[in-house]
């Protein structure tokens, strides 16, 4: 039997405000548990939210870049459930009326472009966490998050695949990061999605019973919870038995879901106008404020970095595509680097570096002024490219400067013709065999002369004058 794979995924992304969405305490990540939280955020009684203006224009800035319309009367709700670490027990969100309405974002795997529909994207605050494994035999509460900022975004269920899916988180995280609407740290949670899954046979319009997988924090463990999620379905269905509508978690380390709870509806949360905010209005003004001060978007450096830099596709679509990539690009360029040979170091070595591990460039050592100095000792002939690749590793796992390590082990580059030339001349007059292959018209032969003599100077020896000189010298 063929199946039809139906996902919509709900993204929580957290705003990038100083403070919390409805309190003046601080949004600050890795604090001590409970500092950054105050009498709003506990919910005492007698105190009263007020909403912070920047989480609003944050989350207009993303809905006029995915052409959504914006509910400039914006009113919230109250969604009532009980947790341990909500210590209001409501949860102050928006129900009938989000900030964002509609919108699309496109996506594009293997070549092929598509567009995915957003539903909405509302304002709401995040909880705390219960922590389960710092006690034997008690769980503890940190309210640090309860308050954050979050902009909920629901895309309609028209994603395919789980391949689709990291696609479209990955041209939200794109979009969110390049506008300055979040950092998009998945390990912090500043990005994460609740992924919607049903099957039904191929061709049926109507949606199959949905999954609903919580809080998965990365691109790979979304990838792997929807594949295993769509397989165990398919089980289901094909043993003859019914999907039950529940929410689950993916565990990690057994790359499985499992269950979590019965799915809750919308009524189960007896959702009400929250008493204690006026509605908040937004004016053409402010509007035309945000529109006007909208960042360059990756679309648009890529096709300045195409049109004015001259750097080649592939070059400009990768460092386009990620902020701090670009950034440092950037101030590379603005320092003085060239942008070719800035370009070429940061989409191969230094990218290759962080793919390895897995980190981000910013959550490295290295520094936009580590990478410069690395690029103007390679310009100015200081090192060759070959030691350039030596000292760029050392500087990333250390955060030593560049010109420490190249004077500390001697690495500076040989460009002193005479010495060259003297070294060359005796390794010419010591392979007479390979001269006389060589000038019988064996040209790869020129290569094993280059060999010998970067072998001799230990890669230190200036390329461009060994070539000049070993050619002068085997065509005598």
């Amino acid at each position: 039997m063929t199946w039809e794979v139906v996902i919509g995924l709900e993204t929580h992304v957290q705003l990038s405000t100083k403070t919390k969405l409805f309190s003046r305490a601080s949004t600050s990540f890795g604090a001590d548990p409970n500092t950054n939280v105050n009498l709003v955020d506990c919910g005492l009684p007698g105190v009263l939210p007020t909403v912070n203006k920047e989480a609003f224009y944050k989350a207009i800035r993303f809905g006029l870049a995915i052409n959504a319309t914006i509910n400039q009367t914006s009113h919230f709700d109250r969604k009532n459930y009980f947790y341990p670490d909500l210590p209001k027990g409501y949860q102050i969100t928006q129900m009938d009326r989000p900030i964002v309405e509609g919108g699309q974002v496109e996506i594009e795997l293997e070549g092929v472009h598509k567009v995915i529909n957003v539903t909405r994207a509302h304002l709401e605050e995040d909880a705390g966490k219960s922590i389960h494994d710092a006690d034997p035999t008690n769980s503890l509460i940190d309210l640090n998050r309860a308050g954050t900022p979050l902009l909920e975004i629901v895309s309609e269920p028209e994603i395919s695949s789980a391949k689709e899916a990291v696609a479209y988180m990955k041209a939200l995280h794109q979009l969110i990061t390049f506008l300055d609407v979040s950092d998009g740290n998945m390990s912090q949670g500043s990005m994460r999605c609740d992924a919607n899954v049903s099957i039904r046979k191929k061709g049926d319009k109507e949606l199959g019973t949905r999954t609903e997988i919580k809080n998965i924090n990365s691109f790979r463990f979304i990838e792997k919870a929807i594949n295993f999620e769509i397989k165990r379905q398919i089980k289901v269905l094909e043993g003859g038995e019914k999907v039950i509508q529940e929410t689950r978690l993916y565990d990690a380390n057994k790359d499985e879901t499992r269950p979590m709870r019965t799915k809750e509806f919308a009524n189960d949360y007896r959702y009400f106008p929250e008493p204690d905010l006026l509605p908040v209005v937004i004016n053409d003004d402010e509007i035309a404020e945000i529109k006007n001060n909208f960042p360059e978007l990756p679309n648009e450096k890529k096709l300045r970095y195409l049109n004015e830099l001259k750097l080649s596709v592939n070059d400009a679509d990768i460092l386009s595509s990620t902020k701090s990539l670009s950034t440092v690009f950037e101030k590379l360029i603005e320092n003085g680097s060239d942008s070719s040979l800035a370009a070429k170091w940061l989409v191969g070595d230094i990218s290759a570096l962080l793919n390895k591990d897995q980190v981000e460039l910013e959550n490295s050592k290295l520094t936009t002024e580590l990478i410069g100095e690395l690029l103007n000792n390679i310009s100015d002939n200081t090192i060759s490219g070959k030691i350039a690749k030596e000292v760029l590793e050392e500087c990333y796992a250390t955060g030593e400067s560049p010109n420490s390590i190249i004077e500390s082990k001697g690495l500076k580059q040989i460009t002193d013709a005479a010495e060259l030339e003297s070294m060359l001349k005796k390794i010419v007059d010591d392979n007479p065999e390979q001269v006389t292959q060589f000038q019988a018209g064996k040209d790869k032969l020129f290569g094993y002369f280059v060999g010998q003599a970067m072998k001799e100077t230990k890669g230190k020896g200036n390329p461009e004058i060994i070539n000049k000189i070993l050619r002068e010298l085997l065509a005598k």
